[in-house]
Formats: C-alpha cells, structure tokens, sequence
C-alpha cells in the first residue's frame, strides 16, 4: 500500500512526463508536420464602379448573382450622353463646313491673285517702256512717276494676297482629315462622347458572384464610386506560419486542409506559394531615419510568413470568402510522419463539431 507522499511523488513524476512528452512533441511537430488555425479561404474582390458619372436606370443583378465576364451589371440613363454624342456629330460637321468655307476663300484669293500678278505684269511692262521714252525726253518725269507708282502697288497688292492665302490655309490645316488639327479636335470629342455613351452600361470585367450591392433605379451614381462587390470563384486558402514552421516546406509540400463550415472532413491540398514578405518587413520611404524596434522581452513573439494553398479536387459547394480553415504541412516524409500529421488533423476536424 503506496502511502499519500509515494501517491504525489507518482503523479509529479508522471505530470512532468506528460510535460516532457508534450513539450518534445510541440518542438518535433511544429518542425516537422506543423499546423496552424490561422488559415482563411480568400477570393479576389473586384469593386464595381462606373467610369461616367449618371442616374441609374436599371439594374440587371441582385445579391448572390453569378455572372459571367460581359454580363451587364446595371445602366445609366443614357440620355444626356446620347446629346452630347449627337452636339460632337454637329461640332465635327461645323467644323468641316468651315474648312469648306475656307477652302472657297483660298481659291476666291488666288483667283485675286493671278488677276494681281497679270496687272502687276503690264504696269512692269508700261514702265519699263516709260522709263526707256524718258530717257529721250518724251515722256514728262510726272508720267514715269505715276507708272512707278502704279507698278509698285500691284506688286504690293500681289504680297498682301499672297500673306491672305497663308493665313486662310493655315485656318484651313492639312486637307487629309486624319492630319488635320481641327478636324482631329472634333473627331476626338466625337469618341470620347460616344465612348462616355458606352460606358454607361456597366458590365462584369470577370466572373464572380454579386455581394453588397447597394444600388437601385433613380440612383445618382457617381464616376469611381463602387455600388457593389464582385467576388471571383477562384479559391485561394492562405495561411499564416511561424517562420521555423516553414524551414523544410517549399513549393509542391503536401498538406491537408479542414474548413470551419465542413466538419469531420479533411481535404488533401499541397503548397503553391510563398508570400515574398510580410507588412512588417517594409519600410516607409517618408525621408526620416530610421527607427529600430525595441523590445524588452527576453524572448520576443515569432513572425508569421503566409503561403498559398491549393486544394487537390476542388470543393462541391462554394464557401464564402474568409471562411476560416485549419492547415496541417507534411514537412518530412515517412508512414509515422504521416500518421502523427494525419492524427492531428483528423482531431482538428472531429474538434470543429464542437467550437
């Protein structure tokens, strides 16, 4: 018969083998076949906003719609952009017809012109035959005078023509319309308009389900202002190890996956990816010196570093974005490393019937 201090003495002994054993288990295992709860299913989220700013019309999707890439979301009142497409149609027109116009004053002046130079050719000519007669003194100096004078206001009236032509073809630019400046300015307005007119049918840049959507006709809806949520149906599981954890896992590493939302069941995945970092590695470029963390623990909380995970066959139902998850590695190959890894998990997921 084993007296009361024999009895204690027993249990110390064997509490503090329990101790050992867990504490070497938790050392071996967060190595070798570690896990961590701290995993989410995560999915991209596109916010939906529209590039005009309007009053919406319709809406063509509720909360928890499916939609393909191209499907129509919801709508503007296209009104006022069908105006302002028709306004840049008559500025363009406008704009040829003065080109027209112009092109009519060009060749009215150089109609003008070639009269000028004509007139401008006999008053030389008279001149010249002025100034041989004067030479014999049968022409007066006030006749050679006048026919000077003459010759020299054509040939001013042939400059001041040819400086109006320049001018009514530098108004009037290059007759190719894909070079002229004008006709450009106005064709651009024209797009932009009828690329505004466009716009104002929002449509699913990609596929996804419709959430928080927070929209309804009559609505003003302004330009990059999201109205709703949508959420990609590619999965992806993240989860957040302690950087020791992760020594022996690389790309390719087994793993298994049990979801909060599916109990009693475990998922075979594998390891995609490896986050480059984390927030707390990067540093502001704000132009003050750096300032090294302090710390006046002896041993200071581990660092978690992220990976990606990917499911083996994908899930029958969809579950939701940051739907939380429980991931076990598979660091070291062999059957007891497997069986201790597939014993833990498999407790994890019989544990989610309870919490």
């Amino acid at each position: 018969m084993m007296t009361p201090e024999q009895k204690f003495a027993r249990w110390v002994r064997v509490s503090i083998a329990i101790f050992l054993l867990m504490f070497g288990w938790f050392i071996v295992a967060d190595i070798w076949i570690p896990l961590t709860p701290d995993a989410t299913v995560m999915r991209s989220v596109t916010p939906v906003s529209s590039r005009v700013s309007g009053y919406v019309s319709h809406v063509y999707v509720h909360n928890n719609s499916t939609v393909k890439k191209g499907d129509l979301l919801y709508e503007l009142d296209p009104t006022p952009f069908i105006n302002r497409v028709d306004a840049a149609k008559i500025a363009l027109e406008q704009a040829r017809l003065s080109n027209q116009q112009l092109d009519a004053q060009i060749a009215a002046q150089q109609a003008n012109l070639r009269t000028a130079e004509i007139s401008s050719s006999n008053d030389r000519r008279t001149f010249n035959r002025y100034q041989s007669l004067g030479k014999t003194q049968y022409v007066s100096q006030q006749d050679l005078d006048r026919v000077r004078t003459a010759w020299q206001s054509s040939e001013q009236s042939i400059s001041q023509l040819q400086s109006t032509i320049r001018n009514l073809q530098i108004q009037r630019g290059e007759r190719d319309e894909g070079r002229n400046v004008t006709i450009q300015k106005y064709q651009n307005a024209l797009e932009q308009a009828q690329l505004d007119l466009g716009w104002t049918q929002i449509r699913a840049e990609t596929d996804g389900t419709v959430s928080n959507l927070q929209l309804n006709a009559g609505i003003y809806a302004s330009a990059g202002t999201a109205v709703l949520a949508l959420v990609s149906e590619r999965d992806d599981i993240v989860a957040d190890f302690r950087e020791k954890s992760l020594r022996h896992t690389r790309p390719g590493t087994e793993a298994a996956v049990v979801f909060d939302a599916l109990p009693g069941k475990v998922f075979p995945a594998r390891v995609a990816s490896r986050d480059a970092g984390v927030l707390a590695g990067q540093e502001a470029v704000n132009g003050q010196l750096s300032q090294p963390e302090t710390s006046n623990r002896w041993v200071r909380d581990a660092q978690r570093m992220r990976i990606h995970v990917i499911l083996d066959e994908p899930l029958d139902i969809q579950l939701p974005t940051g739907a939380r998850a429980t991931v076990q590695l598979y660091n070291r190959e062999g059957p007891l490393a497997s069986f201790c890894a597939g014993l833990q998990i498999h407790l994890i997921s019989l544990f989610h019937y309870v919490y």
